[in-house]
């Protein structure tokens, strides 16, 4: 009866659950996939989330320091990837799709959050996103690696076998962007020493403390909020001054952190004072747009002392309210503000000095002073020493002429227009010191502010740079850290190639005290340090250096600003060229901007060994040509017009390309005829060009000086200096990278910097002592075998 039922009334198909009851039996089973392996790959992503807001904390600085900055940052970046990782692993389970939810949501979270980040900290989208991708595997490798370490059911041998796929790859992951072609470590530079005993210095290394005994204190407004040296702990109270004339962007933010807006900028400044009566020259030195939060000032303490040991007032000025920060910006015409606050300084330590209360009284030399900046530090010191072109006598600036500025040194300065103007040095001493590893400032603008200084003939300035292979921006401050780019995408940047901070700030104290001496102390024995670096590589570390050098007694005869014509130069003399390319331009920076200077370009290719006949006669390699007297004819030339181009890719060995400045030998000027009867010797500037055209070696020149009695002497210029390759930067971990930092600014490896010569005229004289220095009437380069290209610039004499 019962089957006859069931045949009758079959059972009914069960009906789905509704919607919401299958919904709700997902999100049950949300963590369903994620076993203890994916429970334990959590950490792997973690980590990566850890790391990358700590980066960010040192990056995005607050104000409360390192410590709360990071566990503030960790602790909301490990609460938002929970609430993250657990939403998105809902909305996985609520699809159906079989995965390991949670570890997918941390996964897409770490990605993410990484990607966001190197965005907003202003790298390009391709950047970020190759970096959030490669921190989300990384982290996924990691967390595999512990992963299988944690399975229960494994044995021991077999997890430790299972893990190590993941820790290799891992590894690989983390091996490869920071080994990838051109990122090998710099080769040792090769030991130098200076050309003959008589151009070693015979005083005492500069970077070595003085015998001065000294002391430190503060000075500033006594309510500082951050820092009590300069609020409670100042020892003395300085008066505020206001900058609402230049300032008009300062958000409520900035006045919130620091307690003062534009129209009360403190007067703020360590201070290292020598013991003694004095009076002491006084040297003002300024750190540069670092992070507000993150002080600056500080940096400079190991400038300070040493030069206080050695008899100077050296006062750190702290202008960090003028710099940039991620929550607020930076204040209009700040450029203009940090060169007025140096004159501010000097205008309050003048009220110091007058009051027989304070450590100033009576102490400072007010006909001496120095300044020192570093960075945009660098562009305020050489501003604050031509300050009538951005401010006028008078107001709070009435007594500005009696600061005497006798000397500018200016690290890896910045050259930017302010008020479409830039400073002009006259009769200042100046001296640029820049490192060929410079993340940060990566041209050497020193270069420009060296071109734009003048002496007055016969002034006993001078002017130099240094660039150096392996300095890098950051490490001339002790508080800046190894990075030249903030956080988090600094961690981008190499540092392969870069020099320990010892050794980078060892460079500094040597040239920047040696600096002092001889301008502010008048010890002259160590301005052949600048003329010759070589001079001084017992008191440096060993690495490549280029320096340039000129003072008050030179006698320009050459330097193609005259006009355009390359047939011509100065004073009416005239240049000729054999079987070499000649070229007039502007010297460029790694951007390929102007650097405001000209100079001939050389460049000739690489010799045949068939000898020439020359008017009849076989002439073997190293004799040389009679010169003729007649420069090429050429219709009126245009600007870059080529001078006697090279007709084919190779030349006769015997026709060895040259490159002659014939003086002029009629109708000289008084001057000209005193300069050249007085010279020591021959000075120019020249930068090897040979990486422009992929050639392995330097230029092999030697040079040959004529009199008008026809006397001439041939001597290789290694003798006097030799002719190296320049400084080969390596910025990024990985040469994707170099055309993707701030429009490319790492994409040239190389930029032209110019090393001077400086020819003693007594090796001629005792190869030949029948050539007559007074009666010079050429200047004859001979170029070696090719091939090659250098850019020579500012030819002239050196007094004796």
């Amino acid at each position: 009866m019962d089957t006859q039922l069931e045949a009758l009334y079959p059972e009914r198909p069960r009906l789905k659950p509704p919607l919401r009851q299958r919904l709700k039996a997902r999100v049950a089973a949300t963590y369903r996939y994620d076993t203890l392996f994916w429970q334990v790959s959590l950490f792997g992503l973690w980590a990566v989330v850890l790391a990358a807001f700590t980066l960010t904390a040192l990056g995005l600085p607050t104000g409360f320091g390192t410590a709360a900055d990071v566990l503030m940052f960790t602790a909301g970046g490990t609460i938002a990837m929970a609430v993250c990782a657990n939403a998105i692993a809902l909305l996985l389970a609520i699809a159906g799709l079989p995965m390991p939810r949670l570890y997918v949501g941390a996964w897409l979270f770490t990605a993410g959050a990484v990607l966001t980040i190197f965005r907003y900290a202003g790298a390009r989208w391709d950047v970020s996103t190759a970096v959030a991708l490669f921190a989300a595997c990384a982290g996924t490798l990691a967390g595999f690696t512990a992963g299988f370490l944690a399975k229960p059911r494994l044995r021991t041998r077999r997890r430790l076998a299972m893990s190590l796929l993941p820790a290799a790859a891992c590894a690989v992951l983390f091996y490869l962007p920071l080994h990838t072609s051109g990122s090998k470590p710099a080769e040792e530079p090769a030991v130098e020493t200076a050309a003959g005993s008589s151009a070693v210095i015979k005083v005492a290394n500069p970077g070595l403390p003085g015998a001065a005994a000294y002391h430190y204190f503060t000075y500033g407004s006594g309510n500082d909020r951050h820092r009590d040296e300069f609020g409670k702990e100042a020892e003395f109270l300085s008066d505020s001054v206001d900058a609402s004339a230049y300032i008009s962007k300062w958000s409520k933010a900035r006045t919130s952190f620091w307690g003062f807006d534009q129209k009360a900028l403190p007067i703020n400044g360590r201070v290292w004072m020598p013991e003694g009566s004095g009076p002491f020259p006084l040297i003002l030195l300024v750190h540069g747009n670092h992070l507000m939060e993150d002080f600056s000032d500080e940096g400079y303490a190991y400038l300070g002392e040493l030069l206080a040991s050695r008899g100077f007032i050296a006062v750190s000025v702290d202008e960090n309210f003028l710099n940039y920060s991620a929550w607020t910006g930076i204040p209009d015409n700040d450029m203009k503000v940090r060169a007025w606050l140096l004159l501010k300084h000097l205008q309050q330590i003048e009220q110091f000095a007058d009051l027989s209360g304070t450590p100033f009284y009576n102490k400072v030399d007010f006909n001496r002073i120095g300044l020192v900046g570093h960075s945009r530090g660098g562009q305020a010191v050489a501003m604050a020493a031509d300050p009538l072109r951005w401010f006028q006598r008078g107001d709070s600036l009435e007594d500005i002429d009696k600061f005497h500025i006798v000397s500018v040194a200016a690290i890896a300065p910045t050259d930017k227009l302010v008020d479409n103007n830039q400073a002009r040095l006259s009769n200042v001493n100046y001296f640029s010191l820049q490192g060929a590893q410079d993340g940060d400032v990566s041209d050497f603008y020193g270069d420009r502010q060296y071109n734009r200084a003048t002496f007055d003939k016969g002034a006993s300035t001078f002017k130099a740079t240094l660039y150096v292979e392996g300095a890098n921006h950051s490490q001339f401050n002790t508080s800046w850290g190894h990075y030249d780019s903030s956080l988090p995408t600094g961690i981008l940047l190499s540092r392969s190639r870069i020099m320990d901070e010892d050794s980078q700030r060892q460079i500094a104290k040597v040239y920047v005290s040696a600096f002092m001496e001889a301008t502010l102390h008048g010890q002259s024995e160590y301005t052949k340090l600048f003329q010759d670096y070589r001079s001084g590589l017992d008191w440096l570390p060993d690495t490549s250096y280029f320096n340039r050098y000129e003072d008050g007694h030179f006698t320009v005869l050459a330097d193609y600003e005259e006009d355009n014509d390359p047939h011509t130069i100065r004073g009416g003399g005239t240049a000729e060229a054999r079987n070499v390319q000649v070229v007039e331009e502007q010297a460029k920076d790694r951007d390929n901007a102007a650097k405001k200077e000209r100079g001939a370009v050389l460049e000739w290719p690489k010799q045949t060994q068939e000898p020439a006949q020359t008017n009849g006669q076989t002439r073997t390699q190293g004799q040389t040509p009679k010169q003729s007297q007649t420069p090429v004819q050429a219709e009126t030339p245009t600007y870059g017009q080529t001078l006697a181009p090279a007709s084919s890719e190779s030349i006769p060995a015997n026709e060895e390309p040259s490159y002659t400045l014939h003086l002029r030998s009629a109708g000289n000027s008084s001057r000209f005829i005193y300069a050249l009867s007085h010279a020591a010797g021959l000075s120019f500037s020249m930068v090897n060009l040979n990486y422009q055209i992929q050639a392995a070696d330097s230029p092999d020149i030697s040079l040959e000086l004529a009199d008008a009695d026809g006397e001439r002497v041939k001597l290789p210029l290694t003798d006097f200096m030799p002719v190296k390759p320049l400084p080969v930067s390596k910025f990024t971990i990985n040469s994707w990278l170099d055309n993707k930092f701030e429009g490319g600014k790492y994409k040239e490896a190389t930029e032209a910097v110019f090393q001077t010569y400086r020819i003693d005229f007594k090796p001629f004289v005792d190869q030949n002592p029948a050539f007559n220095p007074g009666k010079l009437v050429s200047i004859a380069f001979y170029l070696g075998e090719g091939p090659g290209k250098v850019m020579l610039s500012t030819i002239g004499l050196y007094l004796k």
